[in-house]
């Protein structure tokens, strides 16, 4: 068993080219961008080193293309992403806010990164794997991708794999209500959640972030990453919490800052770190993500990060 392989989404981003402008109006924008949260997964992962691969579906168009080249280039496996004739790829039309808040549009639900069913998941090749990462947003597409995710999980919890899990909540696609739901048969399986605040919380059902993390933990998680931007992280077990404090650095563009976070702190683990030395390089490769326009342009390589590291003086 070797490498880390996630499953869902791959699209194109396209992105207002400044801040505070609503998509209900006229104004320009930049792009298309590789993206797709499983997608930047996959980059972020596969640019640290480490086998990295996602199933999926793109439509046969520049998009699809343009995605798929990006994957490829930094050595992600795409052989089990479908390229279909008949479907678009997925879009998402994004407005970033000063107040930190993001809008989007999506085509998912018709697009080709919807079509995927669960009788697709070929378990010899799902089980190869040491680790299956599943966003939230996958879930929240439809129920093909959301069985194909669950039996992905299945084959790799059976197969002595690990498992994670970012809640990715996007009320875009589905009301934060059903988020729990959804997520249940991951969370059942998983070791490692990896959350923002909102989501820990959403994902509990509990009012602070203590007690959500508690009652997560109390499912069987034996980990949680919570992600909390300029903050940095906060990393949570049943006998210790840690806060692991972020890095300086001049923000451009937030978006997959949380995916490469996600990326870097599971290759930590699966490198037989510690919860602090991962939580810091996780921290790193999430800040370095902001420092580029485009979802996937700042997943930052492995070298990068330990120059970030030592620039700062952490123990590292």
């Amino acid at each position: 068993m070797t490498g880390v392989l996630t499953i869902g989404e791959i699209l194109v981003e396209v992105m207002r080219k400044v801040r505070d402008v609503p998509l209900d109006v006229p104004a320009e924008f930049a792009g298309p961008y590789p993206s797709g949260a499983p997608a930047i997964f996959a980059d972020a992962a596969a640019k640290l080193g480490f086998p990295s691969a996602i199933i999926g579906a793109v439509g046969d168009d520049e998009f699809g293309r343009l995605v798929l080249n990006r994957l490829r280039r930094d050595s992600v496996d795409v052989s089990r992403v479908k390229v279909l004739r008949n479907y678009l790829t997925g879009i998402a039309f994004v407005s970033y806010f000063s107040n930190g808040s993001r809008r989007f549009i999506f085509h998912l639900r018709h697009s080709a990164s919807s079509k995927l069913s669960a009788g697709e998941i070929d378990e010899e090749y799902v089980a190869g794997f040491r680790h299956v990462h599943i966003m939230g947003s996958s879930l929240s597409i439809n129920k093909g991708m959301r069985e194909s995710c669950y039996k992905a999980v299945e084959i790799a919890y059976r197969s002595g794999a690990t498992i994670s899990l970012d809640p990715n909540l996007r009320p875009e696609l589905i009301p934060p209500r059903k988020i729990r739901e959804i997520c249940k048969p991951i969370v059942e399986k998983a070791i490692v959640i990896l959350p923002s605040v909102e989501e820990a919380k959403t994902l509990a059902g509990a009012a602070d972030l203590d007690s959500a993390c508690q009652k997560i933990l109390n499912m069987g998680v034996e980990i949680i990453a919570v992600k909390m931007g300029s903050l940095g992280s906060t990393i949570y077990t049943q006998n210790e919490k840690k806060h692991i404090p972020a890095f300086k650095v001049e923000e451009v563009d937030p978006t997959g800052a949380g995916d490469t976070y996600d990326a870097a702190f599971i290759v930590g683990l699966l490198r037989g770190w510690n919860l602090e030395k991962a939580g810091h390089y996780a921290n790193a490769a999430g800040a370095l993500a902001v420092t580029k326009f485009g979802p996937m342009e700042g997943c930052p390589t492995h070298s990068e990060i330990l120059k970030l590291i030592k620039e700062e003086k952490r123990g590292f």
